[in-house]
């Protein structure tokens, strides 16, 4: 993989300019941690070279400085809210949250129920967190919010709100997902901060859109690409323009709610240290791109992905025209298109010629391979076999794995009564591994396992769970035809 970004120099920048804004906070500072700060799979394949936990690897360089709180709306914990990337409900993401910075020595302070309105599933999630030794505090809706400041910055509103104690220079406020209210979080408790009479200051560390690229770099569209659902326009942020004459990228909310934001930063703090909100933001990943054709490349190849992904969901009843259709337009902006992924080429080219689900993956060195459907084997194992033996230089009429050794493990779906007796990814690898311990051309196709990390795969079909599952495991950058197999009314995943 040709790598873009320079992540050596990303740690050692990135954890020297926050330690200088808590110095100009005099020693505390709150900062609001936008988008994943674990397994930022986004920022690490529009930023090749970008580790997926670069975020906590920098702040582990200001480990002994730093204590954590976590916050999650309410209603998502009602709604059952899914982080799509890894598949788990935004509760159980906080849980991991907890488990990732106190494994690595960064205490967390406590869990904050934002939009509290003792909603049934909240106050059940509430007592699982106590039960397990944690601290949790209640933010409540406050009307006319973010617009009535007198409301807002005020013992009925910010005041109400149960206070968070904390006793490290910096405070990293973290949360599952967008609409979580870190933002709120941290604004309440400056108020209490300095209604105690101590001295704090706010940031955010946004990693998207960059400010320092150009407002139609593919790294700040494929930003857009993937906020369609919220929204979110890159915009050319008229503060920073107007204070200082240079022009900077923000994003829509943040720009519209900089006034008020900035008011209430006057009213808590005295005088709002700000001037806009690029001023705000603490985030230094453009100055650590290395390689503008890679990032590029790598972003547009993205803006498809997300495109792909978007008509999947459609066809699957959790999207909607709205979103492919913004999408659609960002690719039109770029002049990119579907094809331009080789996958999906590769795929649609053999859907031509053959009526069964094929699959297709491109290898590091740029070499594309494909896989079909047979009685024994789905496409998706019988392209991965391939791309094993493609990489351990084992020729295309070798059998990585003798049919009779399988067979017995359709056999037993039969008899457990699966109506696709065919074998999942999870089955031919397991079977792999068995039949490695005799065969020499099988070991050495298992030994490639993780070669194919960071692989682009495409499918002429949406995959089953179980398919899916393994292919997030495996990390490789999956897209499908936004069609099923069957033209059954329930597709059982």
């Amino acid at each position: 993989m040709k790598i873009g970004f320079d992540n050596d120099l990303y740690l050692k920048t990135q954890s020297e300019h926050i330690k200088e804004r808590i110095e100009k906070f005099g020693g505390k500072l709150y900062l609001e941690f936008g988008g994943k700060l674990f397994d930022d799979y986004h920022a690490s394949r529009v930023l090749p070279g970008f580790h997926p936990d670069s975020k906590i690897s920098m702040l582990m360089q200001l480990k002994d400085q730093a204590e954590a709180i976590v916050c999650i709306n309410s209603n998502d914990i009602e709604k059952n809210k899914i982080r799509g990337d890894l598949g788990i409900t935004y509760d159980l993401e906080v849980m991991r949250l907890i488990d990732s910075f106190e494994n690595r020595g960064i205490k967390v302070r406590g869990v904050v129920l934002t939009m509290y309105a003792e909603q049934r599933a909240a106050k059940i999630f509430e007592q699982r967190l106590v039960d397990q030794g944690m601290d949790v505090y209640h933010h409540y809706k406050i009307e006319g919010y973010p617009a009535n400041i007198p409301l807002i910055v005020s013992e009925a509103g910010y005041g109400k709100n149960e206070f968070v104690k904390t006793s490290k220079p910096l405070v990293i406020v973290t949360a599952p997902g967008p609409g979580s209210g870190k933002m709120a979080v941290c604004l309440s408790q400056l108020y209490h901060e300095n209604k105690n009479g101590i001295k704090a200051g706010y940031a955010k560390f946004e990693t998207f859109p960059i400010w320092n690229l150009p407002l139609m770099h593919p790294v700040n569209i494929a930003y857009e690409a993937a906020t369609a659902d919220l929204d979110d326009k890159n915009m050319i942020d008229p503060f920073h323009l107007a204070a200082y004459g240079e022009t900077a990228v923000n994003y829509n909310r943040d720009i519209e709610v900089f006034p008020v934001l900035n008011e209430m930063l006057n009213q808590i703090m005295g005088i709002s240290p700000y001037k806009s909100p690029t001023d705000m933001g603490v985030n230094m990943v453009g100055r650590c791109i290395i390689d503008d054709a890679v990032v590029r490349k790598a972003a547009e190849e993205e803006i498809i992905r997300r495109y792909l992904n978007a008509q999947r969901e459609r066809r699957q009843g959790n999207g909607s025209d709205r979103i492919v259709t913004k999408i659609d337009l960002l690719m039109k902006q770029l002049d990119i298109r579907e094809d331009d992924r080789k996958v999906v080429s590769a795929v649609r080219k053999k859907m031509s010629s053959v009526d069964v689900p094929v699959a297709a993956i491109e290898l590091s060195d740029g070499t594309i391979v494909t896989g079909k459907a047979g009685d024994l084997l789905g496409a998706s194992p019988a392209m991965i076999l391939n791309a094993l033996k493609v990489i351990a230089d084992i020729p295309d009429d070798v059998h990585l794995i003798a049919p009779e050794f399988v067979e017995p493990v359709r056999k037993l779906k039969e008899i457990m009564g699966e109506k696709n007796v065919t074998l999942t990814i999870n089955d031919v690898l397991i079977a792999l591994s068995i039949y490695a311990g005799k065969d020499e051309n099988a070991r050495r196709a298992l030994e490639q396992l993780s070669n194919l990390k960071g692989c682009e795969v495409h499918l002429s079909i949406i995959p089953n769970s179980v398919n899916e599952a393994t292919y997030r495991r495996l990390g490789v950058n999956l897209t499908c035809e936004p069609r099923y197999e069957t033209s059954c009314m329930y597709h059982r995943n």
